[in-house]
């Protein structure tokens, strides 16, 4: 096995979002845009936000789409790249991690206070 596949199987590759988080772009070529995480990739370090990072993929005929053509979508973008927006003032914020008096584990923003999930 190679060395970088390695390391990188033995990290522990936690995202601070998860899917259907609203995120804001921080850095990159979409910075300022806003949008709903559609999946997230924790090996890779990236996630998939919906209107970001937009390509031109060039479609082969198929049965779906006999036509055929050039479609735009969505590409990965590292998870650096984005930051959680707070859901009580609309800002960016980091995450936060608290232990309810139920024992269970929530996130927490940390600009406000306010429960995630």
């Amino acid at each position: 096995m190679p060395r970088v596949k390695k390391v990188l199987e033995s990290h522990n590759n936690k995202l601070h979002v998860k899917k259907e988080d609203t995120v804001m772009v921080i850095s990159g070529k979409d910075k300022g845009k806003k949008g709903r995480v559609i999946a997230a990739y924790p090996r890779e370090n990236r996630v998939l936000v919906e209107g970001v990072n937009m390509v031109k993929k060039h479609q082969k005929p198929n049965q779906q789409n006999p036509q055929g053509g050039i479609i735009e979508k969505e590409a990965p973008i590292h998870v650096s790249n984005v930051m959680h927006i707070d859901p009580k003032s609309g800002k960016v914020t980091r995450i936060g991690y608290k232990v309810l008096d139920n024992g269970k584990k929530v996130r927490v923003a940390k600009r406000s206070g306010e429960i995630i999930d």
